[in-house]
């Protein structure tokens, strides 16, 4: 173990943001008084996360070039029998390239948010927050053990239910955060079932000693049926993971996110809690390569996810929707490719799109403020000569999603579709066909977006929703058609900032992240069953040649012609999807109605659950519980006691007679014995 990594050292990089958010949440707030104002809490909690990032930076470094690795407990909470509950650090590669993106988009989002909510009166209130939600996710990626993992996973949580309802006189970002925590929830069921099943049959909660295990729980059987016990105990994980990364059916909460403020649509979207499942499962693969099964299950949610998500961001209007589909479908990518077994693949994309989905849902931001918080696409366009820094940053973030060559996304999208095309399991051939089939929609619904807003007519005075008095929204900004205009500086330069790595990152650490030894010993592969990625690394020959050997290959004539039907159909021909609408409508009603499944949650799953619930509290509770045997009981022995006491009268003659009575009746008695 080298040396080069302490644990004081580590052990800054969560409390750094920590530090920032207490002191920004408690001292530039009411309940704290009001002592520091809006410039000291923004600078103490970039602060806090730039020191995180650069602590996270120097990490990777020492992991990366010089082996340096950390795995070692810092606290011991309580030890009960055996188990022990701790808290501790596992750093490795894959714990350190998810601190330094976790970081770096965490700090690219703090800065951007003093331009987006300078007016805003909850400010200091959300810097804390997004502190908040950084460390909780660090804290989540570090560590080493099962509790603390699960520690993270709550907190992130929890902090998305407050960032999600900011605005908290709006209904909807209400009803938007209880449904993002409800629908977690039950995920969550899941994953401490998962957890407590590794628990009971390993007896601990460490990583590396459940893993050391797995060969002996994949020898038992689920108690009382003949389920493969790793099978349950992955599926469980899993289900933790499609509630937390929005996968199908679980994926219902995400869209509603919007409602939150646009910075903490980045970080949720990008670098926090929906990458949690994927960094979960993939930490989680010495179990995972045990079960087929498991494997199965997750190749066909992730692909479901992955198409029919792509689906409804073609019918969105509202800017900030259409990167959110975007994201449920890329999430779809990931998951994919773990059910793939190509686990190294899932956090190679998790990380290229943590770059550029941040920097789309942040230019989508800069382009709600440059047109005056108006979020519908179909009252933008022409902004390009009116935004030219983000016209371009969205430019490249779109190319970098849909998987043009060269750019990041190109080398984890691709990378994806030939593992899963060079997977073995049952489920692959619908994985196949659902991963190239997206890569068309893809393109369509990002560059129909792109289109719509940065070319054609300009159509910001034909907003049919715009008040002739201008309106104040949830910022308290001033609503009114004045000609666009580019952010500031505090909104642009995170956009150059993301642009760079969404553009470049991929092309320098495919070799390493894929096919070296980045990830070694942190994710495990059984290439004897699954060989997906030995496939993968003879067939690469380098980047460029990947590249270059992508010009001739389906997944690029599919985004190109996805790119192309956009620019006809909403550039050259606009009447045709208008025509389109009329003539599938039946199809444009299920996309509308999200396939309906809003509609069953409400109508027909929590009816269910609230008709149990009432048949419970009113048969159990009230008939049973407390009619019956509370107060049953009591009026039974009342009556007893009523009955009893008039034999209890006190007068003597009452007892002369029982006496007289009872001789009578013993007398009668023995005589009719004789």
């Amino acid at each position: 173990m080298s040396q080069t990594l302490s644990a004081a050292t580590l052990l800054a990089v969560p409390m750094a943001p920590l530090v920032g958010a207490v002191l920004a949440g408690v001292f530039g707030t009411k309940f704290g008084g009001n002592r520091i104002g809006r410039g000291l809490s923004h600078s103490l909690t970039i602060l806090g996360v730039l020191v995180a990032f650069v602590i996270s930076a120097m990490t990777l470094n020492a992991v990366a070039f010089e082996g340096a690795r950390f795995n070692e407990t810092l606290y011991t909470w309580m030890v009960v029998g055996g188990l022990k509950m701790e808290i501790g650090f596992l750093v490795d590669g894959l714990t350190a390239m998810m601190m330094c993106v976790v970081t770096f988009v965490s700090l690219m989002v703090h800065i951007y948010t003093i331009g987006y909510m300078k007016e805003d009166e909850g400010y200091n209130r959300f810097f804390a927050y997004i502190s908040l939600f950084t460390f909780s996710m660090l804290m989540l990626v570090m560590s080493n053990n099962m509790l603390q993992l699960f520690f993270g996973w709550e907190a992130v949580g929890l902090v998305s239910y407050l960032l999600i309802g900011f605005w908290f006189n709006k209904p909807t970002a209400i009803f938007a955060n209880m449904k993002a925590f409800l629908v977690n929830r039950v995920g969550d069921f899941g994953f401490i079932l998962g957890i407590g099943l590794i628990v009971a049959f390993a007896g601990t909660l460490n990583y590396t000693e459940a893993f050391a295990k797995a060969d002996e729980l994949a020898k038992l059987s689920f108690p009382g049926t003949d389920w493969m016990l790793v099978t349950v105990i992955c599926i469980c994980l899993f289900i933790g993971a499609m509630g937390k990364s929005a996968q199908f059916p679980l994926h219902v909460w995400l869209p509603d996110s919007m409602e939150g403020p646009t910075p903490i649509s980045a970080l949720i979207h990008a670098a926090t809690m929906v990458t949690a499942g994927i960094f979960m499962v993939a930490r989680m693969s010495p179990l995972f390569e045990l079960s087929d099964t498991a494997l199965n299950f997750i190749l066909v949610i992730g692909s479901i996810t992955a198409l029919f998500m792509g689906f409804l961001g073609i019918i969105q209007n509202d800017i900030k929707r259409v990167v959110a589909y975007s994201t449920l479908s890329q999430l779809g990518y990931m998951t994919v490719a773990l059910g793939a077994s190509a686990y190294s693949v899932a956090v190679f994309h998790l990380m290229t799109h943590a770059f550029f989905k941040a920097l789309l849902f942040l230019a989508a931001g800069s382009v709600i403020m440059g047109v005056h918080h108006n979020q519908d696409i179909r009252w933008m366009g022409g902004l390009r000569k009116y935004m030219p820094i983000t016209w371009i940053t969205s430019l490249l973030g779109s190319l970098a999603l849909i998987g043009t060559p060269l750019f990041a996304g190109f080398y984890s999208k691709d990378s994806i579709i030939e593992a899963v095309h060079e997977s073995h399991l049952a489920g692959a051939g619908f994985a196949s066909f659902a991963v190239l089939a997206g890569v068309f929609v893809t393109a369509f619904y990002s560059f129909r977006m792109y289109f719509l807003v940065f070319h054609g007519k300009e159509r910001f005075d034909q907003n049919p929703d715009a008040h002739h008095g201008g309106h104040h929204d949830d910022h308290g900004h001033h609503d009114s058609h004045h000609a666009p205009h580019e952010s500031p500086w505090v909104v642009t330069v995170p956009l150059v900032l993301l642009a760079i790595p969404s553009v470049l990152i991929g092309y320098f650490t495919i070799d390493p992240m894929l096919f070296g030894e980045f990830f070694k010993g942190s994710i495990f592969v059984d290439s004897e069953k699954h060989a997906a990625m030995e496939e993968l690394a003879q067939a690469f020959h380098g980047p460029l040649q990947m590249a270059i050997h992508a010009l001739s290959t389906a997944p690029f004539w599919l985004a190109f012609a996805g790119v192309a039907s956009s620019y006809y159909m909403y550039m050259v021909n606009p009447a045709l999807p208008a025509a389109i609408k009329r003539n599938m409508m039946p199809i444009f009603n299920l996309l509308e109605n999200k396939y309906y499944l809003d509609w069953i949650n409400e109508n027909i799953l929590a009816a269910g659950a609230r008709v149990l619930g009432t048949g419970l509290w009113k048969g159990g509770d009230q008939a049973v519980i407390d009619g019956a045997l509370v107060n049953g009981s009591w009026k039974l022995v009342g009556w007893i006691a009523g009955s009893v006491r008039k034999v209890q009268s006190g007068y003597l003659y009452h007892y002369a007679l029982a006496m007289i009575l009872g001789i009578f009746v013993l007398m009668t008695y023995f005589v009719w014995l004789k």
